[in-house]
């Protein structure tokens, strides 16, 4: 019988993305094994990851897709955050998790149902069919700590982490302000806050977990776990730091964790041709960020005065008050948003980008010096990887919580400090930027960031950390 993985990623295309890049990660090891991905249909964005799907299908057969019936969300369905239309499509597609991994069953043999952190409520549908249950957590292991930790700081105090306004001592991490805990937690009487809490529980019930992280870009926060520091009152799975996995998807596909639309325009490699080297500073954030009219204005106004060189992806503000992009957006009007006479007057130092931008290629192009960042572990992983030091400024999930150990733990990038209402004036990015592109701390991060991409090629290299313990994980699946 062929043996087979099956993997069950959250629908988003970042995390897609990630999970994607482990089944070609798994092949290269065991060429002969089948992987399975599941796919659940996305709650927003719904038809942002089908073309994505269609490429990896044509040139990967050994990866074959299960599109899961699609489910219908209450229309009085919550939307105060993004995660809990996810936890409830990935809640309603649990019958037929069970029926299409049944299914697989009959004609493979499955070494180990791999889920997302997000994809928890499935867990014991892989039980019931005594089928190996891993995780594949998509984010850093510090951010994995947290969570370990979470039932823990959850019986310590009765108040919400945003009340708390005190410094969180998580094995492993330093001191995070508890205002920096991932979003969907700070509120204790947030129903996303007792799915997070429950699904954190079964974090140390799973065979495993493999994380995209290696072992010299968080060696005490690995530690911290494999001690058994995180899980006061119980075992820790064994932990598989593989990563970094980097996805370099097709920049014409659309198919990119900061992608939003189609089409990308080719031409800011080309313009980043005629840039000197290491001379220009790239502002990007992510599939879902979003920033309004004002802060868009404001970021313009600071770029000008830092008399810095600049490639700005620009997207439309939010609509309906939201935070985060789960409609589909329309392409900006540039000479709207941004000050009168902005493009005209920085022309000769700056280019602006609507909607989406080749990110891998961008930062890996000689004349980037820096990258303004919302902490998405997937742009982390791909800035540490091409050596580029980074500005951190968060916008949702679990990017304050990034920030703290990008800035405090590892020292690859320096923090955009907000007000009391998330909002940065045009004085803080023009210091932020000036200080990353021509002042001493600037050059230490950046040679922090150097230093940590070397460590990422050895980790990926033969013999190295991330390739011994992807065999470790094999030899795991020998011993059933």
């Amino acid at each position: 019988m062929v043996e087979a993985v099956v993997l069950y990623p959250s629908p988003p295309i970042g995390h897609l993305l990630a999970m994607v890049e482990l089944g070609k990660l798994l092949l290269s090891h065991r060429p002969s094994l089948s992987i399975h991905i599941l796919i659940a249909t996305p709650p927003y964005q719904a038809e942002s990851t089908a073309s994505y799907i269609a490429a990896v299908s044509s040139t990967i057969p050994s990866i074959v897709f299960h599109k899961l019936p699609k489910v219908t969300l209450l229309p009085s369905t919550d939307v105060t955050h993004h995660e809990f239309l996810t936890f409830e499509v990935l809640r309603l597609s649990n019958p037929n998790v069970h029926e299409t991994l049944l299914s697989i069953s009959k004609d493979y043999k499955v070494h180990a149902f791999i889920m997302d952190f997000f994809c928890t409520v499935a867990f014991k549908v892989a039980v019931d069919l005594s089928i190996p249950p891993y995780f594949f957590y998509t984010s850093g292991v510090a951010t994995l700590s947290s969570f370990f930790y979470l039932p823990t700081l959850h019986n310590n105090t009765t108040k919400s982490f945003k009340e708390l306004n005190l410094l969180l001592n998580i094995p492993g991490v330093p001191p995070v302000p508890s205002a920096d805990m991932p979003k969907p937690v700070l509120d204790r009487n947030d129903q996303v806050y007792h799915i997070f809490i429950n699904n954190s529980m079964y974090l140390p019930k799973s065979a495993g977990i493999i994380i995209n992280s290696f072992e010299s870009l968080e060696p005490r926060a690995i530690k911290a776990i494999r001690d058994g520091l995180c899980v006061p009152d119980g075992p820790t799975p064994p932990l598989y730091c593989i990563g970094p996995l980097i996805a370099d998807v097709d920049r014409r596909s659309g198919a990119r964790s900061n992608v939003a639309g189609e089409g990308a325009p080719d031409d800011c490699l080309m313009w980043l041709d005629k840039q000197p080297s290491k001379s220009v500073v790239f502002l990007c954030f992510g599939s879902l960020g979003l920033f309004s009219a004002q802060q868009l204005k404001e970021i313009a106004e600071g770029l000008e005065r830092s008399e810095q060189r600049f490639l700005w992806v620009v997207r439309n503000p939010p609509s309906e008050n939201l935070s985060v992009a789960i409609k589909e957006q329309s392409e900006p009007d540039l000479n709207t948003l941004l000050p009168m006479g902005f493009l005209e007057r920085t022309k000769e130092k700056g280019k602006v980008v609507k909607s989406w931008a080749p990110q891998v290629a961008v930062l890996n192009h000689d004349s980037i010096g820096g990258f303004v960042t919302h902490c998405g572990w997937n742009s982390v992983l791909e800035s540490v990887c091409a050596g580029v030091p980074m500005v951190a400024w968060p916008l949702y999930a679990e990017q304050r919580f990034n920030r703290v150990l990008l800035v405090e733990e590892m020292k690859i990038a320096l923090p955009m400090v907000e007000s009391e209402t998330g909002f940065v004036d045009s004085s803080e990015v023009e210091k932020r930027v000036r200080e990353l592109m021509e002042w001493e701390q600037g050059k230490l991060v950046r040679e922090r960031t150097v230093a940590m991409k070397h460590a990422a090629k050895a980790a990926m290299s033969k013999g190295g950390s991330s390739r011994l313990a992807l065999a470790k994980l094999f030899e795991s699946w020998k011993k059933e």
